[in-house]
């Protein structure tokens, strides 16, 4: 293993094979960067409200689809509304629309308008003609035919499927320029800060900035190949994952070298040193979050199955970036890239050890040291009252709380629930076969919380039927989930009908049913995965237990927190796949920095003895690894720029997450529970037997030689 990672070490810190590993990442980048830019052409944002093929909601589509092959266009409801009674003028502006939108709708007819029952509303639908871009332009000038000549208080919206498929757009429209930008704008500002070097920072940015060509490039590649889903979800995490992930390593690598470079006089044989005792806790990380994430590809929601393979490319890209093209860089470079601290060369430096450079970290380490029972008591108890928060929270995201700021189909979803039956705006579809189509309408009528069913309407071949219920309550209300679930049973009783039902209601009660089997199978499969990471990493049982639970427990609390947070901002309904997302990112980062101190502190273990083995890894390695979580809280709050709710929750959530993780679990519950627990924090191993010797602090004449 030693030899190994001498070799890996020696490519990019060797004298002449460091101007080859720039000149192949050179050519590399060349490459990449074309393809990179092509990844929006394989994106597709379908899989963000996909179900399994074997929902019922899915299989209703598809039946509709065949059987009804010209009445798939989606729908566009323009929505009218004066609260005191409509005048001629107004019922002259909806006539001139209805015969403009006739140009835009599928089969160059608009129906007559449809009135409310208290006369105060009228609704024109149609379905919009054309492909994707032809709808997009259709949209658009339905919006502005709708915006001209209205007649003063006279309030209009477009909603429906069409108008909920062109918001969308429209929120989306430059956010992956604005995403990134907001990224590299947030770890360039941290790196200053950092780094207090005018230079320094600038070699971590772009090295991370080219290994998100290269992620890029290669989902690009997956997708149009091998058929990876790309959507845009899983694109903006890929953004952040490379960005946050690649400088939490540079950041360890460049503290390393800066260390390595005070006791080297050649920067090369610094850069070998920094490199070989890093890469093994560095490579451990990155195996923990990648194959982590390869385990939602046992999910069965699309959106959550695509984010596994996509954000473990990003690991990759981001870890190869860091461990060749970085230090190669750095190496070529010199000190002069410190200025104006830059590390000198002393004789003295090589004996000396660097807990006494780790002032601040040096008193946490005694704090901790004094009473560890207490302090992770009293770290448990302060995680376990945050996590009373989560009671703000509910699943289940409203239709009209998806967006940060108001949009047109979202109003004119409000305004027709205020003057027609709350579920007029996206009833239950029900497919059935034709011949017993009467049977399948009586059976409907008797379910409670059906306000109306209309009339059956015949397949062009003739076999199906396609039947509208309208439900009482709002469509995505519990209440209205209760009804669809009653109204499935009574179709599905009528003998021979094969009826299926669809539409919003049975999208959301297929999702919740799909979201919950994958919550029960992917977290306990995330669990055990990076359980058996620790087990081979640490060799030893107690210690990969200890972390895993208090990784649990920082994700309870984390919730908790965010929990407040979101509540007080006006977000308190998480979309149904955040939690078990944020879980997967939060236990696969929480382990992540948990693995930069477990690791330092079972090699220190070895040569102090467990106290201060474990005292001096929190010294060492606390500041380095505090920023880095700084970073990645910060790098994930980017996505807060997104006009989506659930950008914002995930933001919030893992941001929050990984803070708690970085200032209490890591830097005080660990070492405290391993120092209270003593050397039977590393059964079976060696290390658990009682030392031969007593521990001694740190002799004056030893390097330490870990990260």
């Amino acid at each position: 293993m030693t030899t190994t990672r001498q070799k890996v070490a020696g490519l990019p810190s060797g004298r002449r094979s460091k101007y080859v590993m720039l000149v192949f990442w050179l050519v590399l980048v060349a490459a990449a960067g074309p393809l990179a830019l092509k990844l929006t052409e394989v994106r597709n944002n379908d899989a963000l409200g996909a179900l399994p093929a074997t929902a019922e909601a899915n299989r209703a589509v598809q039946r509709a689809e065949q059987a009804f092959p010209d009445s798939q266009k989606p729908l566009a409801v323009a929505v009218y509304v004066r609260e005191a009674g409509f005048t001629a003028a107004d019922r002259v502006k909806v006539d001139a629309d209805r015969a403009a939108f006739s140009r835009y709708a599928d089969g160059g007819q608009v129906s007559p308008p449809v009135p409310s029952y208290d006369g105060k509303a009228l609704l024109l639908s149609f379905p919009v003609a054309g492909d994707a871009d032809q709808r997009a332009d259709a949209v658009a000038g339905v919006k502005d035919r709708l915006g001209t000549d209205v007649p003063d208080g006279l309030r209009t919206a477009l909603t429906g499927p069409a108008g909920g498929e062109d918001d969308v757009f429209d929120a989306f429209a430059g956010m992956d320029t604005t995403l990134l930008l907001a990224t590299a704008a947030t770890v360039a500002l941290l790196l200053l800060i950092t780094y207090r070097s005018p230079v320094l920072w600038l070699i971590p940015l772009i090295t991370v900035a080219l290994a998100n060509q290269l992620a890029s490039a290669m989902v690009y590649l997956l997708a149009k190949h091998a058929g990876l889903a790309v959507d845009f979800q899983s694109q903006s995490i890929l953004t952040v994952l490379v960005f946050g992930v690649g400088v939490d390593y540079a950041l360890l690598l460049i503290a390393r070298y800066r260390e390595e470079l005070r006791r080297h006089a050649d920067r090369h044989a610094a850069m070998g040193v920094a490199l070989r005792r890093s890469i093994g806790a560095i490579g451990a990380s990155a195996a923990t979050v990648a194959i982590g994430l390869l385990c939602l590809l046992a999910a069965q929601l699309p959106s959550t199955r695509g984010l596994g393979p996509v954000g473990a490319v990003g690991i990759v890209a981001a870890l190869l970036a860091m461990t060749t093209l970085l230090p190669a860089v750095l190496v070529i470079f010199g000190r002069w890239l410190f200025w104006p601290f830059v590390p000198r060369y002393s004789p003295n430096a090589v004996g000396i050890d660097v807990a006494a450079q780790h002032g601040v970290w040096r008193r946490i380490a005694g704090f901790v040291g004094r009473r560890p029972r207490a302090v992770w008591l009293g770290t448990a108890a302060a995680l376990v009252a945050l996590s009373f928060g989560m009671v703000n929270l509910s699943i289940g995201m409203p239709h009209d709380e998806s967006f940060t700021k108001e949009v047109g189909s979202v109003t004119g979803q409000r305004m027709i629930e205020a003057h027609y039956p709350k579920g007029s705006v996206a009833p239950a579809e029900i497919l059935a076969a034709a011949g017993p189509a009467e049977q399948v309408v009586a059976a409907a009528r008797t379910v409670p919380g059906v306000a109306e069913v209309g009339e059956p309407e015949r397949s062009p071949d003739g076999r199906w039927v396609h039947i509208a219920a309208i439900l009482a309550d709002t469509p995505d209300s519990d209440a209205a989930l209760d009804t669809v679930d009653r109204l499935r049973a009574a179709v599905h009783a009528v003998p021979g009908a094969q009826a299926l039902v669809g539409g919003d209601t049975a999208y959301l009660i297929d999702e919740k049913r799909t979201v919950d089997r994958d919550n029960r199978l992917v977290a306990p499969l995330v669990l055990a995965v990076v359980l058996v990471i620790l087990v081979l990493l640490l060799r030893a049982l107690v210690a990969p237990l200890l972390l895993l639970a208090s990784v649990v427990l920082s994700y309870v609390a984390a919730l908790g927190a965010a929990g407040l947070i979101l509540h007080a901002t006006g977000y308190p309904n998480l979309f149904v796949g955040i939690p078990l997302q944020t879980f997967l990112f939060l236990v696969a980062l929480g382990v992540d920095y948990t693995i930069f101190l477990s690791t330092r502190a079972r090699e220190e273990t070895a040569q102090l003895g467990h106290r201060q083995g474990v005292l001096h890894a929190l010294t060492v390695t606390g500041g380095v690894i505090t920023s880095a979580g700084v970073v990645l809280a910060a790098t994930f709050g980017a996505l807060s720029v997104l006009p989506l709710v659930p950008s914002v929750q995930t933001a919030v959530i893992i941001g929050v997450g990984v803070l708690l993780d970085t200032f209490l679990v890591r830097s005080l519950l660990v070492p405290a529970l391993a120092l209270h627990v003593g050397r039977r924090t590393w059964w079976p191993s060696a290390l658990a037997r009682p030392a031969d010797r007593p521990a001694a602090a740190p002799p004056v004449g030893r390097v330490p030689a870990a990260l």
